[in-house]
């Protein structure tokens, strides 16, 4: 049996609007299916079907610039809900997957910062500033 090169989650690169996020710590983003559910009369198991999907992830970085300040000052003066482009790469080509197909990547469109977002920490107990930032996405690209 030969040795496996299972992929790195170490291995990588995450952009918001083209510009790369330097200190990442951790991105996820996942695909939700909005599933219904029916039987039928006789039928012994369920029907699913997707009526739709969501979107959503989080990014966890340690805190280098001020770009959540930056999109909140700008929805304080347009008035215009903040829509980002979030790139993921996943790019281990030392893996088996990176070495039959290439780096991994994912395009979300349209996305939205949702949740608490972070403008100020401070901590007596505290080491470093990390932000975790949520989302939730209109689509995405493969």
């Amino acid at each position: 049996m030969s040795d496996r090169n299972r992929m790195s989650l170490r291995e990588g690169k995450v952009f918001i609007d083209g510009e790369q996020i330097l200190d990442l710590v951790k991105c996820e983003i996942y695909f939700t299916p909005e599933v219904v559910e029916s039987r039928s009369v006789g039928q012994k198991g369920k029907s699913r079907r997707y009526l739709g999907y969501d979107i959503t992830g989080s990014i966890t970085e340690y805190k280098s610039t001020p770009w959540i300040k930056e999109i909140i000052k700008k929805y304080k003066q347009t008035g215009a809900t903040p829509k980002l482009t979030i790139q993921g790469i996943q790019d281990d080509l030392n893996s088996d997957y990176g070495q039959a197909y290439g780096s991994d990547k994912i395009t979300v469109v349209d996305a939205v910062l949702t949740g608490d977002l972070p403008l100020l920490m401070l901590d007596s107990e505290g080491e470093l500033v990390q932000n975790e930032i949520e989302f939730g996405a209109a689509d995405v690209i493969f």
